[in-house]
């Protein structure tokens, strides 16, 4: 048994209240985006292995069998939600089934070597060793891949660290000062260094998991900021930063602007209702979305107006994308082609010059659609340029679209 002092006592509790404010702040994260259940299960990671802690130091319940497992149990438990709630967050899960198993895989060892063959060197490896592989499975299970973000990267380095940790630390200070049977004096090096590790490795860990899920809640709240709600796809705000971003990153690589507009959208609404034009326009984006590739660029950047962001693109190529695009929207069995509206768009094409910038891009494509408009809509106009003029001042440093009115 130990023998505790009230100064060790009040060190010990350190770790276990550091785990309970992360418990409560993950509780908090949770209650602000009810999305993110893997908040709530590492909150119960965090409050459990809290408990646990905090068994081991009361002793309670007492003698080295009951403490053990009871503290053992909830060890177990926070080490397998704590994997799951990491695991959500990348779209994965521990399995109940495989849950229940690591806990049987746990706890059977700890009662064998409690009752049957009483061993306290056993009780260590047996718990240590089997967090860590559990933790070090689930690192490499958490891999970043290519495109990950420093949070995500930041994650898997504590997570590998705070899971390999286990193995040389048992290891290096488990020796004669543990005894045979009973529990590890809190005197002794393993006791010390399993608290530091716990409190100090554990808390960074929290920290790490818990910047990951602030990260993914400021990145779905800018998708929703820059997306469109109605068509799904990005509104201006959303389109001009990314596009504004590629135009400047590639000022030699070719690349080039399709402005397209629905065609007589105003007389739509007019005859049959805004819901009719809103049908129309998720027509549309749906149609802009599946032609476009992974690296084009989408976005509604007016009412009835949209802009396609090409990337190693010649004009020839955003051209035809563009015929596509006008012959499937004349062709597409729309709801109220049976009600005599047809749907037809126009298409203002422009490729970048190496001076452009997206407003002068956008300027031009714009006013190839207005071409387009004026000769009778339902028809593409795309025009080479050798080289763009320098942009007006203040252009260059906005990049900002800015569109004529093409009365639908």
């Amino acid at each position: 048994m130990m023998e505790n002092t009230p100064a060790i006592n009040m060190t010990g509790f350190v770790g276990p209240a550091i785990m309970l404010l992360f418990a409560l702040g993950f509780v908090w994260v949770w209650l602000v985006d009810r999305r993110q259940l893997n908040s709530a299960i590492l909150a119960a990671a965090c409050a459990f292995l809290s408990v646990g802690m905090t068994l081991q130091l009361l002793e309670w319940p007492a003698g080295p069998g009951p403490n053990v497992l009871f503290s053992g149990f909830f060890y177990t438990l926070a080490v397998l939600l704590a994997s799951d709630g990491m695991l959500r967050r990348a779209g994965k899960r521990l399995s109940l089934l495989a849950g229940i198993a690591l806990m049987i895989a746990i706890m059977a060892p700890l009662w064998y070597f409690s009752y049957v063959e009483p061993s306290l060197l056993m009780r260590i490896y047996v718990q240590n060793f089997g967090y860590g592989a559990i933790l070090l499975v689930n690192a490499l299970r958490l891999r970043p891949t290519k495109g990950a973000n420093a949070a995500d990267r930041v994650l898997f380095w504590v997570l590998l660290v705070f899971a390999i940790h286990f193995f040389p630390r048992t290891l290096f200070t488990t020796g004669p000062a543990i005894a045979h049977d009973g529990i590890a004096p809190d005197g002794s090096l393993f006791w010390q260094t399993l608290q530091l590790s716990l409190s100090v490795l554990g808390a960074m860990l929290a920290l790490a998991v818990l910047a990951t899920i602030l990260t993914d809640m400021m990145e779905d709240l800018r998708r929703d900021r820059d997306r469109d709600g109605l068509t799904g796809i990005l509104n201006r705000r959303g389109f001009e930063e990314r596009a504004t971003r590629l135009v400047n990153s590639r000022r030699r690589a070719a690349m080039s602007l399709i402005v397209c507009d629905l065609d007589h959208f105003k007389l739509l609404n007019d005859t049959h209702g805004h819901s009719a034009g809103d049908a129309a326009l998720k027509v549309f984006g749906t149609m802009l979305l599946e032609t476009a590739r992974s690296t084009d660029i989408v976005g509604r950047i007016g009412g009835e107006e949209f802009a396609l962001l090409l990337p190693n693109t010649d004009l020839a190529g955003a051209r035809d994308m563009a015929e596509r695009l006008r012959r499937n929207l004349a062709a597409d069995d729309f709801p109220l082609t049976q009600k005599g509206i047809d749907l037809s768009a126009s298409f203002g094409v422009a490729e970048k010059a190496p001076l452009d910038t997206l407003g002068t891009l956008f300027k031009r494509a714009d006013g190839y659609l207005y071409e387009a408009k004026n000769d009778g809509r339902d028809r593409t106009v795309a025009r080479e340029v050798s080289e763009a003029a320098p942009p007006p001042a203040g252009d260059s440093q906005s990049g900002q679209t800015g569109s004529q009115t093409h009365n639908g």
